[in-house]
């Protein structure tokens, strides 16, 4: 939201500089992003000077130019000139050497002392739009004799110059959304402050004798979706242009003015708050205006040309035969708006369910200054005192004559907030004893009322203008906000207490997976929920998306990851280990949202070195870092394999039924999609399904043991069909308590072995924790071992 520094001092007197006021400004919450400098004529018209043509002639070597001697008071310039206008005597505007001029887009030029065509120029004799005055360039801007020659040309033009701020403005400050809130939360925090002087000019209602009366009358429909509306009739108004002063002000926030009619209500929606609309009154059909909805599926053309088809649930400003004239809140309709030919105006100020109006705005995609104010909650006191303003304008401006009184209806005065503030919470929150009364005096100055002093701290009413501000804690904020948050010391010491988390907790396993991640070299990232997909099947659709990118929610984390690595390695960042915890969703028969961990890998596991030259990541990489994530889950796991488009080769882990998590490598036409050329590995967790199925047998520590582990060793030949997995999964269904580890070290597939088959070679670790094992014992575990092996899966003993 863009603030012009002149048009907030229209509301506060203060000599503070803008830069001591963006600092306060952010100091309480108005965060000031930036303060650029608005100039009414680009470059003020600094090294323009007021000259006379005091001699004319032919160019020598050029048939379309002119050389020209030019006074400018005390000084002769010699001036080549092309304008076909240029004559001896004229008054006129010069650029001197170094003077910048800037074009209709911005584009800046230096006037330089120049050779052209033989012939030396010190200057520049200007056209209107060479200054920025006008689009003219038919030629030179001629003067008159009022002009006196020598006298900078800036002094004649009433130039504004103005420091405009850019805050950040979030959602809940909708008492901010104007000048007059800047201004009123600006002195709030200088009257408080103690340091600082500050006039602060509070706008009031103003009272009009009315010419005659009129016959309009206004019919609200449903009080819940129009609480207030005030109308008033305005005759023999000239729409016509603006003056400067008033252009000045919306130019400085990058608004572009219209008439004076749309001028005036877009200045008194910037610089009270209030959204206003002007119907032409001689279209309103029945000289009545009627606030409620219509029919789903009736039509009416907004101002911007389209064709809009209602939904029955927005608020509509309708006349006398109930046909559509504005979307209320949000957009106009084109039937309905002021045009040149208009002379009489309807003028409407109205307070409008915030819900209805952002349902309507999103429904058919408008947003606008009026839907931006009105669906967060304006001022409800602000709505007579924001249409007499209009009025005061439109009388001194446009020469309108206010007919009859204003036209009001509110039934039901809405009432301030009413909240109960505790000295000790306050005490508690902030961490400090504020003296109770500079928190008296912060209320004041927000326009808080106190309605009674009761034991350990006051009634307060809560002004409308707060929307937000509705329980005790908003109050403190506002008090620790006026204070200032820069006052309150950090302590010394901070003191906490660890909350263990219960097994039960899902984020302590996500949290033990994370650190191991990282732990490993892994880097978290985090993607935007919402994405656009090519296949719509089982997917989330926005039903006002900000745009077709973001249109959907997304399936799958992979492709967010791959995004990311696209962008690494497009930077010569191709070491790719990355990891994201976040949600996916689906629509199936019910809408349905799931957790993931997802893991990406790509390029070199380990950084290039002498003794590691090459080291690519590859399937079983990723495998062991999955691997050791399931181990923590502390339950057996059965490997399957997997057939799924987004793999060219791919695992599943299942337990009791349940997928757990899914690996593999990425297809290549899936790379190819997000330009990835690189090898790229992928898996993802389901983080609510491990946690489901998660042993409570928890680690428990000991003591390292006394005695020495014995290892052996197996060499068997199986069928190629048969995993690791298979093998490990059968011994672990009724292992020995002796037996601690097992390891496949070595596979061989090759010449010497039977068709079909492999070699698999197989280490084992025993201990017995409280002596040495015997051989006896040892080798009757061995042989169970080769037993299950030889019945299990036909298993022969290599020796």
């Amino acid at each position: 939201m863009k603030i012009s520094g002149n048009w907030l001092k229209d509301y506060i007197k203060t000599d503070l500089s803008a830069e001591k006021i963006g600092q306060y400004l952010t100091d309480i919450g108005l965060e000031v992003e930036g303060i650029e400098n608005y100039e009414s004529v680009k470059g003020s018209l600094k090294g323009i000077m007021v000259g006379k043509v005091l001699t004319c002639e032919k160019h020598p070597n050029a048939d379309k130019l002119k050389k020209t001697t030019v006074d400018i008071g005390g000084k002769v310039l010699d001036i080549v000139c092309g304008a076909p206008n240029v004559e001896a005597g004229q008054t006129v505007p010069v650029a001197v050497v170094g003077t910048v001029l800037y074009d209709k887009n911005g584009n800046s030029f230096e006037i330089k002392k120049a050779k052209i065509r033989g012939e030396v120029s010190e200057g520049m004799i200007c056209a209107e739009d060479e200054l920025g005055l006008s689009d003219n360039h038919e030629g030179i801007m001629v003067l008159d004799e009022s002009y006196e020659v020598g006298k900078p040309f800036a002094d004649y033009f009433d130039l504004v110059n103005d420091e405009v701020y850019e805050i950040g403005l979030t959602p809940n400050r909708t008492d901010a959304m104007s000048h007059y809130g800047v201004a009123r939360d600006l002195h709030a925090f200088l009257y408080a402050s103690n340091v600082f002087t500050s006039e602060f000019e509070n706008v009031k209602s103003e009272v009009f004798q009315p010419e005659g009366e009129h016959l309009f009358e206004i019919e609200v429909e449903d009080q819940n979706l129009c609480p207030r509306y005030i109308g008033a009739i305005l005759k023999n108004i000239k729409v016509a242009e603006s003056p400067e002063w008033l252009k000045n002000r919306l130019k400085a926030i990058g608004l572009s003015p219209i008439n004076n009619v749309v001028d005036i209500t877009n200045y008194v929606l910037h610089g009270l708050g209030q959204p206003l609309h002007a119907f032409d009154a001689d279209k309103i059909s029945g000289q009545k205006v009627i606030v409620g909805t219509c029919p789903e599926g009736t039509k009416m053309k907004t101002l911007d040309g389209v064709e809009r088809i209602l939904n029955g649930s927005e608020i509509i400003i309708k006349d006398a035969q109930h046909t559509p004239m504005c979307i209320a809140g949000v957009f106009g309709g084109e039937n309905s708006g002021v045009t040149e030919q208009t002379t009489t105006v309807f003028l409407e100020s109205a307070y409008f369910n915030p819900v209805a109006v952002r349902k309507a705005a999103k429904a058919h995609g408008l947003n606008t200054d009026a839907s931006f104010r009105f669906e967060r909650g304006i001022d409800v006191n602000n709505v007579r005192t924001s249409i007499t303003k209009a009025i005061r304008l439109l009388i001194d401006i446009a020469g309108a004559e206010l007919v009859g009184d204003l036209i009001e209806f509110y039934p039901e005065k809405i009432k301030p907030h009413y909240v109960v503030l505790r000295y000790s919470k306050i005490d508690q929150v902030l961490g400090i004893k504020l003296h109770r009364e500079n928190i008296k005096k912060i209320l004041k100055s927000l326009e808080i009322d106190i309605l009674n002093e009761i034991p350990d701290g006051l009634e307060l009413s809560v002004p409308n203008y707060r929307a937000d501000v509705t329980r005790e804690i908003d109050v403190i904020e506002e008090i620790l906000r006026i204070y200032g948050y820069n006052k309150i010391e950090s302590p010394e010491k901070i003191s906490f207490t660890p909350v263990k988390l219960s097994f039960e907790d899902q984020d302590d396993l996500e949290n033990s997976w994370a650190r191991t991640l990282q732990s490993n070299g892994f880097h978290e990232v985090m993607n935007n929920s919402l994405t656009s997909v090519k296949d719509e099947t089982d997917a989330v659709k926005l039903l006002n998306p900000l745009s077709n990118d973001l249109a959907f929610m997304r399936k799958s984390l992979l492709g967010g990851l791959l995004q990311n690595a696209a962008y690494n390695i497009n930077r010569k960042n191709a070491d790719i280990k990355f990891f994201e915890l976040g949600k996916i969703y689906h629509k199936f028969e019910t809408y349905e949202e799931r957790k993931q961990l997802a893991i990406l890998v790509s390029g070199r596991d380990q950084a290039e070195n002498w003794l590691v030259p090459k080291s690519a990541t590859n399937f079983y990489h990723l495998k062991a870092y999955i691997n050791i994530l399931m181990q923590k889950l502390n339950i057996g796991i059965e490997e399957k394999p997997l057939n799924n488009s987004r793999f060219s080769e791919a695992l599943e882990f299942v337990s009791d039924g349940k997928v757990l998590a899914r690996l593999g490598k990425v297809s290549n036409e899936l790379l190819k999609e997000y330009d990835i050329e690189q090898e790229t590995y992928y898996a993802e967790i389901e983080t609510e399904y491990c946690q489901e199925v998660r042993s409570k047998n928890r680690l428990k520590f000991q003591d390292v043991p006394k005695f020495n582990t014995v290892r052996r060793d197996l060499a068997l030949l199986l069928d190629k069909s048969i995993s690791y997995t298979d093998l490990l999964n059968e011994v672990l269904k009724d292992k020995s308590k002796y037996l601690k580890k097992i390891n496949l070290f070595d596979v061989y597939e090759g010449e010497n072995l039977p068709k079909g088959k492999k070699s698999y070679a197989l280490s084992f670790e025993l201990l017995n924790e409280e002596k040495t094992l015997e051989e006896k014992e040892i080798s009757q575990i061995m042989q169970s071992l080769i037993g299950k092996f030889e019945k299990v899966f036909k298993a022969e003993l290599r020796r």
